[in-house]
This record gives C-alpha cells, structure tokens and sequence, in this order.
C-alpha cells in the first residue's frame, strides 16, 4: 500500500504550497528543496512512496471541482467535489513514508496502511487563510464526498461521474527479427455515482469522432477501454459521457499547463518601523489578526500608523474593534470616535458606516441605549450596514415597548438579509407581543424550514402553543447544552424580553443541583434588570457555589454580567476569578491581575486561582519567587491533580530547582507522575542526570508514549541518550577496571544500535535524515577496541558527515550541534586534523558571533519549540545555546579548562541542558586523563 498510493489532483495544479506558504514547490514533479528534503533533478511528489518527512500540498490555483486520493492496488479512491469558486482550496497531507510517518499511522490508524488528510477550503483557499464574515451574514455551500473505483488519476469529476484520459505511446515489437511499432493508443475510464443506463460515451479528436459507445454505467460496473487514435495530438482529444437523455455527465480536453508561473513564497512581516505607509501597516496588523498569528502583534502596526496619523479611519477602527473584543468598551470607544471625527470631517455623511456601528454596539454593551440609537442609525445610512444595523435598532425599539417601529425596523433588516435568522426571532417575538398569532406561525415555520436548528424560533413555538411536545423538542434539540440556552436567553434579553430569557435559561437549570455558574449569573442579571434584587441575588449566590471546573467566560455579555456580580455582591470570591479569566484571555493584564488577587483575598482555597496567579506572576511581571509560592501552595490544596504537579515541575525545572529535589517531588507523587507521559518522561530524564542508566531504561521499556505538540522529539532522544550513555560507561571501563571483554565490547555495541531504531512505544519514528554523528562515532570506538580497524573506519566515515555550520537549532528537528563536534572527532580518529579542527573553530566562531543575537520566533513557524507554560526568554535560550557550542569546540581543541568553564556557565544558566551535562563529563573525564598522563 505505502508504495502506491498517489495524490489527485486536478491536472491545472503545477504548483503547492506547504502550510504557512513559506515555500512552494512545482508539482506533481518537484525540483528543488520541499520541506528540506532535496527532490532534484525530479521526484513525482504526488506518490506517497516518494514523500520521507511529514509534508502538506496546498493547490495554488485550480479551475477544476474536485480533489482527492487514490490506491493503485485496490483500486479505489475518494473524491471531493464542489464549485471551485466557493471552494477553491485543495489540499493533502502526510506524515510522510518514513519511519517518523509510520509511527504517526500507528497512532492515528487502525491496521491499514498510511495516514492522508485531504482537506478543502470553503470561502478560503487553504488552511493557512481565511476569510471575513458580516455580522449575521450567511455563506452556503455543497460538497460531495465520494469513493471511486478504477478510474486512476482522475482528470475531471462532476458530483454524477467521473473520467480519466490516459495515452500511451507506441511501441517496437519483434516479431521473426522483424520490428513492429504498437499503434498509439488512448485509455479512456470513466466511473458514475448512480444508476445511468444508455449511456453515451465519446472520443473525439479535434471535434471528428473517433470512437463512440452505448453504456449501461452504475457505481458497480464502471468501464475502461484503449482505443486506437493514430497521429492524434494528445491535447485535442476530447472524452465525453452524456446520459439517455443527452445531458453531459463529465467532460474533459487535455491542456497544456506548462507555461503557468510558480507564485513566490510569502514573505516574513516587517517590523513597524520598518513599513513605509499607514496602508501598509494597516493591512499587516489585519493579516495577523485575521491569521490570528502565534507571535506577532497585531496592534503594533495600527499603533505605529496611528502614531504617524492620529487620524486614519481604519487603524482607529481596528484598535477600537480590539479593545470591544477584549471588553475594553471605554477604550474602543474612544478610537471610533476618533475614526468618525476623521470621516466625517468633510462631509456628516461618511462612506463607510462601520465606526459608526461599532460605536453602536459598544454603548449598548456599556447600557447607552440612548447613543446606541443614534449610531446605529447613521451606520444605517450605508448600505452594508442595513442588515445589522436595523436589527439592532429594532432590539432598542422593542426594549422600550415601541413594537410598531421594530416591527418596522427588523423588517428592513430583513429586506436586506432574509436569512438573518436573529431577526427573524426578533420579529417573531414582536408578532406574539403584538398579537398576530398567525402571522407570527407562518413566521415561525417558514424559519424552521430554513433552518431546522433555529432554537429561538423553537422556543417561540412553544410560547405561543404552550404544548410539552414543543418544549421536548426544544430541549432535544438543544441536547442539554448549557451554552447553547445561554445564546438564545441572551436573544430575548437584547430585547428587553428578561421574562422569556429567564423561562428559556430555566428550562436547562431546573431539577439540576449543579450547573455551569454563569447560567445562574446570567438568571440573577435577568432578574437585576426586572429591578428584583432579591431573586437576583439569589441566582448570584446559587452561581457562587457551583463548580467552578472548566469555567472560562468568553462572552462581552459575560463581562457585563460579571462587572454586574461584583458591584452587587463584593464579598463574591469567584466572580472575580472567572472575570479574571476573561481577562487574562484578552490579555488585559492588569485587570486580571486585580480579579484574581481580589479573588484569592476573599477565598485563598481556589487551587487554579492560586495556578493562574503563578502563569501572571512568572510570565508578565517576572516575580518567579512569587510564582513559585502560589503554585505549590495551589498544589497542596488540590494535591491529585497531575496538571498542577506537571505544571509545578516545569516551573521548577525553569527555576534550576536541583535534580534530587524535582525527583523527590515526582516520586512523593508516582501515582500523579505516571499518569501523565510528560511527568514520567521528566523522572525518567532526571534518572539519565543522575546516571542511573539501567533505572531510566527500566522505565523507557515499560511504558507506552504518546507524542504531544511541544514535547516532539523529547523521548527518543531519551531513548537516544540512556543507550549511548549506557555504551559509553561500558567501553570507558577498561580505563579504570581489568580489561574490556569482547563480551562487554558487543553489548556497548548492542547499546549504539539500539538507540539507532525506536522501538514503538516511544509513540514517535526516527525522522528522516537524523544526524547520528555521535553514535556512529562512538561505534567506530567501539570496533577499534575489538581490533576491526575496518569497521572503525567505516563507522568513523559515517560519522564524518553533514551539515559542518552550526545554527540556532531551535526545533527538534534541527541538526543538533554536537553532531558537528562528533564529526570533528571522527575526521581526528581517521586522520583528518586540519577538516576537523575546521568544525571545531566553527562552532567557537559561531558561539561568540551570535552570544548577543536579538532573537525571534521564526514569523511561519506553525509550532513552538516547547511545551508552553512557562514563558522564556529566546535571547536567554541563545545564549545558553552559544555557551554550549562554545564548550563543544573548546573540548574538540582538546582546551579542557576552557570547555570545563563553557559547560559550567551553560549549566548555571540552565541546569537541565542534558547535553551540557553529559559532555562536561566527558570535558573532566579527559582533564583527569591529562592529568595522569602529565604525571
């Protein structure tokens, strides 16, 4: 299977890019470098057996309707098929047939060969883009999903068939020594989705026909036949299926696609400073919101343009749209105003209304129904912003009892968008309070056949019937999802409606002793607005007391709310921790800070309050002691929490705590500890560190692993270092102990092998490509003590190559710099000073030229390098990394003192740098051999 199944893609596609489009590559034939895999002259990269490391296509551009994957052994393939103007994107990926790959298909599959995405893009052309919608807007679309049998790589598809066009070249045959050339020959497939009988099948060349069939298709009985086409050009053949009635099924005509230009690459963001124009910087800081970018800050670039022009409508409306996202309502108010000042500076009517609009919705989140009003209106004055806009101003309307004119006013929403399913509640709601019951059914189930999953509307059927077969329905459609009555209580309170709001909500509370908090903060605010504090603060309490587990409020309502409970109730100790959330999330710092220490002064028993206050503590104000404080004491009060105990590790790790004393905490707790991959794989690793080899093999061998994203890479390379380790200590012992047996020389070497291949449960394969410079190495010692000079030598030649200039070597799947330092030490043992005297003086050179780098995530890295909790310092980790390479060429020059002193600085600075670690062993280990040599 692995060897034959193959990408299809429609034959328009020359060109993919790979996940952020930092790269592209020609297609289906790649050329050049793809995903540091090197495909010159040629590789057929639609082929699964040609693709070694994990690796996604992304079609650049494509005419055609369908994408897909086939199986030449079975057969079979699966198809997808939608409009190429709604779904352009068309993309696969692999983890690639490779060890690494196939480990990943162990974990993801059954027992059936290799792992392949295929994903198509709706509205957007790949994963790596989206695109925007209105508010209430509505975008449709249809696709199909479909198996197919025999066609191949198909060469065009409608959701009815299905058809490829394959030539064949002539051939010589012998016959009797004579020479006879095979007459050309074009093999057509076709393959249908339903039953079509009387077929008609076609080929013609340059519009003259020169084979035609009468078919009975089905998706069980497909056809394929070769046909004879003479001198015909490929690229004026055309295959055609028509059914009895005449209507074209599929279609296709061979181009030639050849002449299409290979996009560029994107290209990293600038700095601020750094654009030329406030547009720029405009378009920048939306990019990376829309993209909602990892690393980089969006209101970086709308604040550098407003700090060259105070004024400009869009940087102000994009601050102002982030601080209202991050329910900063006064300070986004404040940049909308400054967008209408400027819009409407020469002229009061403005070309865009959206300012205006998000003023709307701001004050009403801040209770100016008043000014609300107002704004909206004018946003209304634009024709984008009719539909929102009117259904806003219908919600005000009817808060204030004027039904005629909301009425009025979401039926103008309505003209503007009939499938804004929000309104159409709203008028619903506003036919019942006026009466006109049967208007408002026919409302009702219009709605319903537009969309079946219409809650509101299903509710008001119920209000208006009264009938508990409407309400069962309501709630089995709602599937008892807390949220989901929170959305549509939220709906009716909008407009004033707290009574229905209120029923809605309990509808999901009553009967149950426990619930999400925030739909009791949500009834105590229903009930605050009806001025009945009494039951309000009833609600509040009720709230206060549910578990707060998984309690992350999300909303701009939730913000209001909760502003709301700590106004009405200041002694409530977890609204201000749920609030703190919100705040957090938005990044509002300060204002998570404050909740969160309110909350902790009014009850210091909430374990993730405490945990949340370290993440602030240690990430945002560097008060690591503080930090450090909070954490263990959130773990003394919810002690069976693994999270919590990881967590509390990592940050030890990070504080340089010494190795006796995080195996301690780890071992007081080996029942958390062995629950979790991560805590295990930590014990296990402060076993290497201890050297207590035999131990961390015992618990490698035992268990099996599961890769998580931030920890790739992490255990084979325990798995790598407990066997060299392990090898290492039994070829030194004959330096110290009676002489080395052959006996003892094979097993160090059985050591070097196994860490060679990963067994499967480290959960993870070995990448293709991996540098294994010091095993190789150290296989060559070990040969060379049995006597075989030939395997020496060849082991050290293997160990002499690769990439000999260092790099910051950031992600798991960098070349690592001691395997630079290893080749150095096999071009000594095989004669080559001066070539490894090279490498040595490298890395020395690119330690010292890069110590200070100002140092930055890669702008299209899709991943980070670590499991972040714990926020750290890049410049720092630099540092750490040329300190190390460093020590590593200082050692390879045989200047002990000097790698002594390089290591020992690496490992003050990071005390878990295993590498530093074992090769300061090795640094002492040959200081002490100099020493008795010198004696």
């Amino acid at each position: 299977v692995n060897d034959h199944y193959q990408s299809v893609f429609p034959p328009d596609v020359n060109a993919v890019f790979d996940h952020g489009k930092r790269d592209v590559s020609e297609f289906p034939i790649a050329k050049g470098e793809y995903y540091k895999v090197d495909y010159s002259p040629g590789t057929d990269i639609s082929r699964y057996k040609n693709i070694p490391v994990p690796t996604s296509y992304m079609a650049i551009t494509s005419d055609y309707n369908f994408v897909g994957g086939y199986e030449n052994d079975s057969k079979g393939g699966l198809l997808h098929v939608a409009d190429h103007h709604v779904s352009p994107g068309k993309k696969q990926w692999t983890w690639g047939d490779g060890d690494f790959g196939r480990a990943w298909d162990r974990n993801l599959t059954d027992n059936d060969g290799p792992y392949i995405e295929l994903m198509c893009g709706v509205y957007t052309d790949n994963q790596p883009d989206f695109s925007w919608m209105h508010p209430y807007e509505e975008k449709s679309f249809t696709q199909y999903f479909m198996p197919y049998y025999n066609v191949g790589v198909v060469k065009n598809a409608t959701k009815e068939a299905l058809v490829n066009l394959e030539l064949e070249d002539g051939e010589a045959n012998f016959e009797d020594g004579n020479a006879m050339m095979k007459e050309r020959q074009a093999t057509v497939k076709v393959y249908v989705t339903a039953n079509y009988p009387g077929c008609a099948l076609t080929l013609q060349n340059e519009g003259k026909t020169i084979f035609e069939k009468t078919l009975d298709l089905s998706p069980q009985d497909g056809f394929e036949k070769s046909i004879p086409i003479g001198n015909a050009v490929y690229q004026n053949l055309t295959v055609t299926l028509k059914d009895s009635k005449g209507r074209e099924l599929v279609s296709w005509t061979p181009e030639d696609f050849s002449d299409q230009e290979i996009p560029e690459a994107a290209k990293a963001a600038k700095e601020p400073k750094d654009i030329g124009s406030t547009e720029q910087l405009y378009l920048r800081g939306l990019h990376l919101e829309q993209y909602r970018h990892a690393t980089y800050d969006p209101t970086a670039y709308y604040l550098e343009a407003l700090s060259r022009e105070p004024g400009d409508i869009r940087n102000n409306n994009a601050m102002g749209l982030w601080f209202l996202k991050k329910g900063q309502f006064e300070k986004a108010l404040t940049f909308f105003d400054r967008a209408i000042e400027t819009l409407t500076q020469h002229n009061p009517n403005p070309y865009n209304g959206e300012p205006y609009f998000n003023k709307g919705l701001t004050l009403r989140l801040m209770g100016d129904d008043d000014q609300a009003y107002d704004a909206f209106f004018k946003a209304c004055w634009n024709a984008a912003w009719q539909d929102a806009g009117y259904f806003h101003l219908a919600q005000i309307d009817c808060v204030r009892g004027n039904l005629d004119k909301a009425l009025e006013l979401v039926d103008k929403s309505l003209i503007k968008n009939w499938h804004n399913h929000k309104a159409r509640h709203l008028k619903a709601i506003l036919l019942r309070k006026s009466g006109r019951m049967v208007e408002a059914m026919k409302l009702i189930d219009d709605s319903l056949a537009i969309d079946r999953f219409n809650f509101g509307m299903l509710y008001e059927k119920y209000l208006w019937r009264d009938d508990s077969e409407d309400l069962d329905e309501f709630k089995h459609m709602l599937r008892d999802y807390v949220h989901n009555y929170i959305e549509f209580s939220l709906d009716y309170a909008q407009a004033g409606c707290y009574d229905e709001a209120i029923s809605l909500l309990e509808v999901h509370t009553a009967q149950k002793k426990e619930t999400y908090p925030m739909a009791h903060y949500f009834l105590g605010w229903y009930h605050e607005q009806k001025k009945d504090d009494a039951t309000a603060k009833k609600h509040f309490q009720i709230a206060s007391e549910m578990p707060s587990d998984y309690c992350f409020p999300s909303r701009l309502e939730e913000v209001v709310v909760l502003k709301a409970v700590r106004k009405s109730n200041p002694k409530d100790a977890i609204a201000p921790y749920y609030l703190g959330n919100f705040w957090y999330d938005a990044r509002q710092y300060e204002k998570a800070k404050e909740c969160w220490e309110t909350s902790v002064e009014l009850d210091g028993k909430n374990a993730i309050c405490l945990r949340n206050l370290a993440l602030l503590y240690y990430n945002k104000e560097d008060k690591k002691e503080l930090a450090r404080e909070k954490l263990e004491k959130a773990f003394e009060l919810d002690a069976d929490n693994s999270r919590l105990l990881m967590e509390l590790d990592q940050l030890y790790k990070k504080m340089n705590v010494p190795v006796t004393d995080r195996l301690h905490t780890l071992e007081e707790n080996t029942t958390l500890t062995a629950s979790r991959d991560d805590l295990y794989l930590e014990r296990l690793t402060l076993k290497n560190f201890q050297g207590e080899y035999d131990k961390a093999l015992e618990l490698l061998q035992k268990r099996q692993f599961h890769p998580w994203e931030g920890g790739e890479g992490k255990v084979p390379f325990q798995h790598i270092t407990v066997h060299v380790e392990m090898a290492k200590q039994i070829l030194s012992e004959g330096a110290s102990q009676e002489p080395l047996t052959s006996e003892k020389i094979s097993t160090a070497i059985d050591h070097l092998k196994a860490a060679q291949s990963y067994p499967h449960n480290l959960g993870e394969g070995k990448l293709f490509g991996a540098q294994e410079n010091d095993i190789f190495y150290w296989l060559g010692c070990a040969y060379e003590k049995l006597g075989d000079s030939t395997k020496a030598t060849e082991h050290w030649e293997k160990a002499s190559k690769g990439l000999s200039d260092p790099s910051p070597a950031m992600f798991y799947n960098d070349q690592q710099p001691d395997k630079i330092f290893y080749q150095g030490l096999a071009h000594l043992k095989l004669g080559n000073a001066e070539e490894a005297e090279k490498r040595f003086r490298n890395l020395i050179a690119y330690g010292k030229d890069h110590m200070e780098d100002e140092v930055k995530l890669d702008y299209f890295a899709v991943s980070l390098p670590d499991l972040l909790i714990w926020e750290e310092d890049l410049n720092e980790r630099n540092r750490i990394h040329c300190h190390y390479l460093v020590g590593l060429g200082e050692l390879g020059l045989e200047n002990t003192e000097k790698a002594i002193t390089a290591f020992e600085k690496v490992l003050e600075m990071d005390r878990y740098h295993l590498s530093a670690h074992i090769h300061l062993k090795m640094a002492e280990s040959w200081e002490r051999d100099y020493q008795v040599s010198d004696k």
